[in-house]
């Protein structure tokens, strides 16, 4: 009922005596300031002006609204001059949130570059596998995932309706053997050829990827080591206790030189992506965060396969 306009005339009119006086302090004309008032005691249903021929006093419902309206101008003063800034990049926040295995390639440079563009937006970030990660965006948890899925396990439409996404980076999926395995001299390993291996599977998502190539190369893997961390993946097939695939970009982060990497027959990949909502597109911090990932991504794929 009561917009701040009205409370603007409502002050001037206390602070200058009359309707004219109120009318030159706020660049109105003096008709539009007495259609200003009449518009919002019809609103309120009460006088907030006396007129008095060419003076005006304020009713006790009128000094009410004067009395109010600096701290609530105030308010709306200091509202505005904070949107300012985040709309500028002076002030705001994102917050992101992405799989593990992009937390030492992808995150860590995208977070560097938002900073240092960007200094005063607060950044903050958290670990969650999708689609953990795309259920904390939808309950306004996080502003932005990065999420991945691998080719015959899409995420459903369900889990991505309502988002926006943009694509980073295809994720090349390898084998890592031990350096004593048969295969290891080969250029590259027909999964098939690994039948009869034991498996080292990862994530809940990884191990689905496992299970499906397998399926399609005629095998179902014998999993006798189960970790999401991949340094202790890399590990375990070091010392001959099983074979894993791996993506690129762990094998980039946390390379070990007593494992064997290679392609495999047919490839695989997997596709890394940033998600947001479409609101969030529209906030100044969220769209710098979001460029910062695909530059961070294209930094990735510059570098070339892991040897």
């Amino acid at each position: 009922m009561i917009d701040a306009a009205g409370l603007r005339v409502i002050r001037a009119i206390a602070d200058e005596g009359s309707f004219t006086a109120a009318a030159s302090s706020l660049g109105y004309s003096q008709p539009a300031i007495s259609q200003m008032v009449r518009r919002l005691e019809e609103r309120l249903g009460t006088p907030l002006v006396e007129r008095l021929g060419r003076n005006v006093r304020l009713t006790e419902a009128g000094e009410v609204l004067a009395r109010h309206a600096g701290a609530v101008l105030g308010a709306i003063s200091a509202a505005e001059s904070e949107v300012a800034a985040i709309a500028g990049l002076r002030s705001g926040r994102v917050r992101l949130m992405a799989f593990p295995s992009s937390s030492s390639t992808l995150v860590p440079k995208a977070l560097s570059l938002v900073k240092k563009r960007f200094p005063q937006v607060q950044v903050t970030f958290a670990e969650g596998e999708p689609p953990e990660s795309l259920a904390a965006l939808r309950a306004g948890e996080c502003d932005v995932a990065v999420a991945f899925t691998y080719e015959g396990l899409e995420l459903t439409t369900d889990q991505l309706d309502d988002f926006e996404v943009r694509e980073l980076l295809l994720d090349d999926v390898r084998i890592a053997l031990p350096l004593d395995h048969p295969l290891a001299a080969h250029e590259s390993v027909d999964l098939a050829d690994l039948a009869q291996a034991p498996w080292i599977a990862g994530c809940t998502r990884c191990r689905g990827h496992l299970l499906a190539l397998a399926d399609g190369a005629g095998f179902a893997p014998d999993v006798a080591f189960e970790t999401e961390d991949y340094v202790a993946v890399l590990g375990l097939v070091a010392e001959g206790l099983g074979v894993a695939l791996v993506p690129d970009l762990i094998l980039r982060s946390a390379p070990n030189a007593r494992v064997k990497v290679l392609p495999i027959d047919p490839p695989s990949h997997r596709r890394v992506f940033a998600v947001t909502t479409p609101d969030l597109t529209r906030v100044p911090a969220v769209a710098a965060m979001i460029d910062a990932l695909v530059e961070a991504a294209h930094d990735q794929s510059c570098v070339g396969a892991p040897a």
